[in-house]
């Protein structure tokens, strides 16, 4: 039996950094040829197992297993392309995220779908740089954020003669009442002094008895 070609090899150009292995499943026989490079990515060494839908399922993450699951049954049926996103834990017990890209081909005289087949790209690097990423410019604007809070709390805990935890109080009740972010108001905490001003203009943004002035 001659089953039709596929496109599917064309989602994939030369040149990728990722590791990619293809994969042809038979519906009749229900037999996987996998490519050296998919026992790898699974954990394997080439010929180490016998690749079957119980085996590849059993390596999906098991919060992605049923979708996965579903993603192949609908294939089958309709032999439409598809593709997903998902992990595995590899036969090392590490976790991979991979993306799996196909298509059925059909048989020429049945116009069954007789086949699977398609790729498993190894994206793990990409997904951990990708998070690594954007942690970091998480911290940066945490960082951003708290730098102009830190110098207020000092400013005002000088300015008022407070401790530190009161001088945030100080800026924390301000934000409540004015409805200003926290950083908004240490922002024009610090651009209030740096044109010399005052402990008591301090005070008064702050909406707190100067220095001296006695709390009632």
């Amino acid at each position: 039996m001659t089953a039709e070609p596929t496109n599917t090899g064309r989602a994939f150009t030369p040149g990728t950094t990722h590791l990619t292995g293809r994969y042809r499943y038979d519906l009749a026989t229900q037999q996987w040829w996998w490519s050296d490079e998919t026992f790898r990515i699974h954990g394997f060494e080439p010929g180490d197992v016998v690749p079957t839908m119980t085996l590849v399922l059993a390596h999906k993450h098991p919060e992605d297993r049923p979708r996965v699951s579903r993603m192949f049954e609908g294939a089958a049926m309709t032999g439409a392309p598809f593709s997903s996103v998902h992990r595995i834990m590899d036969a090392r017990g590490r976790e991979r995220t991979l993306t799996v890209v196909g298509q059925g081909r059909r048989d020429p005289d049945t116009r069954h779908v007789s086949e699977l087949v398609g790729y498993f790209v190894d994206v793990t690097t990409a997904v951990q740089e990708r998070a690594g990423k954007a942690a970091s410019v998480s911290i940066r604007a945490s960082a951003a954020t708290r730098a102009p809070i830190e110098q207020a709390k000092g400013i005002i805990a000088f300015a008022l003669d407070v401790d530190v935890d009161e001088a945030f109080e100080q800026l924390r009740r301000t934000s409540n009442h004015t409805n200003v972010a926290v950083r908004d108001v240490a922002r024009r905490i610090i651009e209030l002094t740096a044109t010399g001003s005052s402990a008591a203009d301090v005070a008064e943004i702050l909406g707190a008895p100067a220095p001296g002035v006695p709390r009632h």
